[in-house]
């Protein structure tokens, strides 16, 4: 494998990665800066908050599939038939969404992105992970609790479809997305932690 296929796959994700749609969508709808309000976070989650869910529904797709765009153009250009660097890519697509330089890498929290590359590089363990998100979210409706036991779950779930070949960029992943949910943790265990929809 070419180092320029090596790292144009990470250059690509990242870049893909760090395109800040919640920012945009609603910027362009007259809403001003989602990082004043809320969580300040550039996420769906915190977009939902202004009572506009179909920005927030696009965010959350847009995000997925920014992270999906990576894998398969990977996949598809870069380096097909290699496990290793479309991994990277996705691991470098989160990174971009959590880390944007152009927001001088004060992103969002990954969950969504995370999501679309694991639907992407892995189906069966993608909507494995978002029949759970689903899942808690509806009991719990607590949007960081759902993305917690998704992403923890995720690991095993790429271990066990795709091999060890994936275990370690998804778990570098799974870190990454907790430590950003290290707030939203301290708020479970206070029980201070908004539900899904709860307007700033």
């Amino acid at each position: 494998m070419s180092f320029f296929a090596v790292w144009g796959a990470i250059a690509l994700g990242y870049l893909l990665g760090a395109i800040p749609f919640g920012l945009l969508l609603t910027r362009l709808a007259g809403l001003g800066d989602i990082r004043a309000i809320g969580s300040g976070n550039i996420g769906a989650t915190n977009v939902l908050r202004t009572g506009r869910r179909g920005l927030a529904a696009a965010t959350l797709l847009l995000d997925a599939a920014k992270g999906a765009a990576a894998v398969l153009l990977v996949c598809g250009w870069l380096a097909p038939g290699v496990p290793t660097v479309m991994w990277l890519a996705a691991l470098a697509a989160v990174i971009g969404h959590v880390f944007p330089l152009w927001l001088r890498f004060r992103g969002g929290k990954g969950v969504a992105t995370a999501l679309g590359v694991l639907l992407a590089a892995c189906w069966p363990a993608g909507v494995l992970a978002c029949l759970i998100w689903l899942l808690v979210a509806v009991i719990g409706r607590r949007s960081s609790l759902a993305a917690l036991i998704a992403v923890a779950a995720s690991p095993l779930l790429v271990f066990i479809f795709a091999g060890p070949v994936a275990l370690a960029p998804t778990l570098a992943i799974a870190a990454l997305i907790v430590w950003r949910h290290r707030a939203n943790i301290a708020r479970l265990r206070a029980g201070t932690e908004p539900r899904i929809g709860a307007k700033s």
